[in-house]
């Protein structure tokens, strides 16, 4: 297969969760320049119509909808719409999250329970209607968006988030564990783990810890809204077909230190 044939995701389906912003949306716009058609969906209706309507200039087709990751409903919702308009799903990438800060001994049971529901069980419900529809069709790509967080503690002075770190630490473990439930059904499962990118979730801490973050950094810059879009075509396309179960960190460097 020629290289470019490799990273072409012309015709595809996806779906992007929390594609009305930030990761999600360059995300979402990534896989478009690659030719997919993309299915954005957030609690934010708005702001994926938005998104939608400029990926569609890209000469792709697609589908904006209001999905609340963590209701079943509004999960299966997702799926049926996205079958009745495309027939098939061929990527999801489960990007929807929320986190708190707040010092351990002070973190509040539903702030717990709000950042573990979006983070963990939303990728659950999602992978697990989309993957109904994969083992159907024997094959699709699923991309999990976790985070250097989740790969061990953070410095409490730079980053005090101990609901946020454990759900990506569950969503790493969560694709591993799925990888090899689905291998067999040609269902690929990976998983991408970002560093700091300027997102409305990171605004406060950049604005309070960037400098020291930043020194914490060999390339000493934040992620830029092109950073993300290779990596989540990779692991999209049929360049990563002999890949599954792993997390590919994108942090600029910061987890060697």
């Amino acid at each position: 297969m020629h290289v470019k044939e490799l990273f072409d995701l012309t015709g595809k389906v996806a779906i992007v969760t929390g594609g009305g912003r930030g990761l999600g949306q360059q995300i979402a716009e990534g896989f478009a320049e690659a030719g997919a058609h993309v299915v954005v969906c957030s609690r934010k209706l708005e702001a994926c119509e938005e998104v939608s309507e400029s990926l569609k200039k890209l000469g792709i087709e697609s589908l904006a909808l209001q999905c609340d990751v963590t209701n079943p409903e509004d999960v299966k919702r997702t799926v049926e719409q996205t079958l009745e308009q495309f027939g098939h799903i061929d990527i999801l990438v489960n990007n929807s999250g929320a986190s708190w800060g707040a010092p351990v001994e002070e973190m509040p049971l539903d702030a717990w329970y709000k950042v573990m529901n979006t983070n963990v069980t939303g990728t659950f419900l999602m992978s697990q209607e989309v993957g109904k529809v994969m083992i159907q069709q024997k094959g699709g790509k699923i991309i999990n968006i976790a985070s250097t967080a989740g790969l061990g503690g953070s410095n409490p002075n730079v980053m005090n988030a101990i609901g946020y770190n454990t759900s990506k630490g569950a969503v790493i473990t969560f694709t591993k564990d799925l990888a090899t439930k689905w291998g067999h059904h040609g269902i690929y499962v990976n998983a991408i783990a970002p560093g700091f990118f300027p997102t409305k979730i990171s605004k406060v801490l950049l604005e309070k810890r960037g400098n020291q973050i930043l020194e914490g950094t060999p390339l000493r810059r934040f992620g830029s809204d092109s950073d993300l879009k290779g990596v989540a075509v990779f692991l999209a396309a049929p360049a990563s077909n002999f890949m599954t179960g792993d997390v590919l960190v994108v942090d600029g460097g910061a987890h060697v230190m």
